[in-house]
């Protein structure tokens, strides 16, 4: 739904918007281990981000806008289901979309496996600007010579914010044109179907003399509220003149549990897989490389959870939960302002989903439609590095055993990788080869008497 323009690179897009382990056994449920990397919204290009806080019909939305360039080069259009007064819109700081991010991030966590000969039985557990008010009677005549009514003008941060409604679209498309707002071809059209369905148009430039003032190197995320029984996030207008694909994580906080499509299928990323030692270094290019994976299988037909969580708490933890004066910040007017201290580790009441997909015009036609489910299930994408124990194999007959298991267990790990990025499982084992994982079986080493008399 949202369409942002850019000078310096393709048009961007979002849409409206924006214990210790014992021997090898693994459990779904037993989300332990030390984490030690993520896969943040980073690793892909052009990715926007959006945050949707939703209970009952309240909404608020927070656009993290991935624009580079010009500030005078910035524009934005989101159809909104009613006219926003000024205390609807606000803008927020970039640092808490990083924060709630960080906390969501598919990751990798590792585990080092206990020695063989101790461990047998254990099991793993805002008032209008003077420049608005100075040409609002100008723009509000040249609007209405085109059907084009300006419902409000305000002034939030560094933004010239105007709600716009309008009889037809040929109108609005004008007047956006002759005020700045550069449109794709055929987006007559896709104004028209929002204008059908009683849709108003909140419109975003850069005040540069504020934003000069302010000495920002970035645009602050931009947040609305409003109310509407439709859970949705409009993408279409941001998908006419796109570059090829476009990249849109999408973060909800809601109430009762978690959130999926209800008009396009919501696909759990496989997860909780054990992969080679060596990817701890080439993570970024495992996790993009899976996704890439994921889309193509698809064929481009779904969207990707990747996390699902109670905010209250995580396992493990790439970031902190976020705390309640981040929670409200992003609009979760439910959450209480201030907890009692013998609350603070208390689960907050708010359940945090993120998906991610990749999309084009042609794949996603339609506007995404949401539905909360009361599904608490805790999910996360996480992928297991399990070193190896670097004891002596004769130890006891438990240990001859376990490192004669090894290469069965590492050609696993190989295969496992390969079938989630694709690689070929010839480089994935010559990898491994170089980082110590053996595929062979080594005899191990005899102690002498006198060693076994005096081994501790």
């Amino acid at each position: 739904m949202l369409q942002i323009q850019n000078s310096l690179k393709p048009l961007i897009i979002l849409s409206l918007a924006c214990t210790s382990l014992a021997l090898m056994a693994f459990s779904a449920e037993a989300f332990c281990g030390f984490y030690v990397a993520k896969a943040d919204t980073k690793l892909f290009n052009t990715a926007s981000k959006v945050v949707m806080a939703r209970h009952e019909d309240k909404t608020v939305i927070t656009m993290a806008n991935d624009y580079q360039g010009d500030p005078s080069e910035f524009a934005l259009v989101i159809p909104v289901p009613t006219v926003l007064e000024r205390d609807q819109i606000h803008v927020t700081k970039p640092a808490i979309i990083d924060h709630l991010n960080a906390y969501t991030a598919p990751r990798l966590v590792e585990y080092f496996d206990p020695d063989p000969c101790q461990v047998r039985l254990y099991k793993s557990s805002a008032l209008p600007s003077t420049a608005v008010q100075e040409s609002a009677s100008v723009r509000r005549d040249q609007a209405a010579a085109l059907g084009v009514t300006i419902e409000a003008a305000y002034t939030v941060g560094e933004y010239d914010i105007l709600i716009l409604s309008a009889q037809e679209s040929a109108g609005l498309e004008t007047w956006l044109l002759q005020n700045g707002y550069t449109l794709p071809d055929g987006a007559s059209p896709v104004l028209a179907g929002y204008l059908q369905h009683g849709m108003k148009f909140f419109v975003a430039k850069v005040n540069l003399k504020t934003h000069k003032q302010q000495g920002a190197t970035y645009l602050h995320p931009l947040q609305i509220a409003f109310e509407s029984n439709n859970f949705m996030l409009p993408i279409r207008l941001g998908t006419l003149n796109a570059d090829g694909p476009q990249e849109l994580f999408i973060f909800t906080l809601t109430r009762n549990g978690r959130v999926e499509l209800a008009n396009y299928q919501t696909r759990k990323l496989p997860s909780d897989m054990a992969i080679p030692i060596f990817v701890k270094h080439e993570f970024g290019d495992f996790y993009r490389a899976l996704f890439d994976r994921q889309v193509q299988q698809d064929r481009m037909q779904s969207v990707f959870l990747e996390y699902a969580w109670d905010m209250g708490w995580c396992d493990p933890c790439a970031a902190d939960p976020l705390s309640v004066q981040e929670l409200r910040e992003l609009g979760v007017f439910w959450q209480r302002a201030a907890a009692p201290a013998s609350f603070k580790r208390q689960a907050r009441d708010v359940f945090v989903t993120r998906m991610h997909v990749r999309y084009t015009a042609e794949n996603f036609p339609n506007d995404f439609q949401f539905r909360e489910t009361t599904d608490r299930t805790n999910f996360q994408g996480r992928y297991i590095l399990r070193h190896p124990w670097k004891g002596n194999r004769a130890a006891c007959s438990e240990a001859e055993q376990y490192f004669a298991d090894l290469p069965k267990r590492f050609e696993s790990e190989a295969a496992n990788l390969s079938k989630l990025t694709g690689w070929e499982l010839s480089t994935i084992r010559e990898k491994m080869v170089a980082n110590g994982q053996s595929f062979t079986v080594q005899a191990p080493k005899k102690l002498k008497w006198y060693q076994k008399l005096w081994k501790q």
